[in-house]
């Protein structure tokens, strides 16, 4: 029998329902428990306040973190960096038919736009021209090609390692466009595009592929970009070395015993001196000639 002085004492009744009295622990956290408010878990008897947070712990485990959602998305084989910027650049072209020549202006690239010394100094128009097209077939030739090239080096580099490859292949045809032609006026991502040419150039030498149909290619389009009027030649032959630059130091990294990212490093150190020169070579220009 249970005497009167336990039966009364405070702790021997349900810490949820103060009139029920028990002798019933919860086995994490000691607090009583009446019949309604137990829950069997093989530890023995668990209240709710226990079943809740051990329930949230779980649903915490299971959902993953931002770091484990980032490694899943760089492990995903999709080409969503390819896909991404065929959207993003006829996206861009919509709306620049939409505002005339206002966007237009703003993205595309001039060597005055890399003079320090002008007033307008906008050193980001070497990228943002890269995704400004002139005309619906200008658009659709380079969205081909990076859509038949893009996936495959996509695959072959990574998601980050592409997007790095084609960024700074942009860059390239820009530095050539301020370095040869810096009073010409260019828009478009054929610079870019000629950086696949280069960098799957690359990879097939490297797999000891066949390069003559490459070659043949890349000949008929650099030949267009002398015969066709309005074509920068110097953009697309920029383009073409600094991509095959770039394959070549990611290869160079993908023979290294320990995983690193030296490569991609050097390719963004590559992009910034690309930057730095261009706009130290514009700069020594007078503006009159620079514009």
């Amino acid at each position: 029998m249970t005497s009167p002085e336990l039966s009364q004492q405070r702790e021997n009744f349900c810490y949820r329902h103060p009139d029920r009295q028990s002798f019933v622990l919860c086995q994490r956290c000691g607090r009583t428990v009446c019949p309604e408010c137990q829950t069997l878990a093989p530890v023995g008897v668990i209240c709710p306040e226990c079943i809740r947070e051990s329930n949230a712990k779980a649903k915490a485990a299971q959902r993953p973190s931002a770091r484990t959602r980032l490694r899943r998305l760089g492990q995903d084989q999709r080409p969503l960096v390819t896909y991404a910027i065929i959207a993003v650049s006829a996206v861009l072209w919509l709306v620049q038919q939409v505002t005339g020549d206002w966007l237009t202006g703003i993205l595309v690239y001039h060597g005055i736009y890399s003079h320090a010394g002008g007033g307008a100094f906008e050193p980001w128009r070497m990228l943002t021209s890269a995704f400004a097209h002139s005309t619906v077939f200008h658009l659709a030739f380079n969205m081909l090609t990076l859509w038949i090239f893009g996936r495959t080096l996509e695959q072959v580099y990574g998601h980050l390692r592409f997007a790095a490859l084609y960024v700074v292949s942009a860059l390239g045809g820009s530095l050539a466009i301020a370095l040869v032609a810096p009073n010409t006026t260019v828009l478009g991502a054929s610079g870019a595009v000629f950086g696949l040419f280069g960098a799957y150039f690359v990879v097939m030498r490297q797999a000891r592929m066949n390069t003559m149909s490459l070659i043949v290619l890349i000949g008929i389009n650099v030949v267009m970009g002398f015969v066709i009027p309005g074509i920068a030649w110097q953009a697309h032959l920029g383009g073409l070395v600094t991509g095959a630059l770039c394959s070549w130091l990611f290869l160079w990294e993908s023979k290294s015993a320990k995983p690193s990212r030296k490569g991609l490093w050097l390719v963004a150190t590559l992009g910034v001196l690309i930057i730095v020169g261009a706009t130290v070579s514009v700069s020594q220009l007078p503006l009159a000639i620079a514009g």
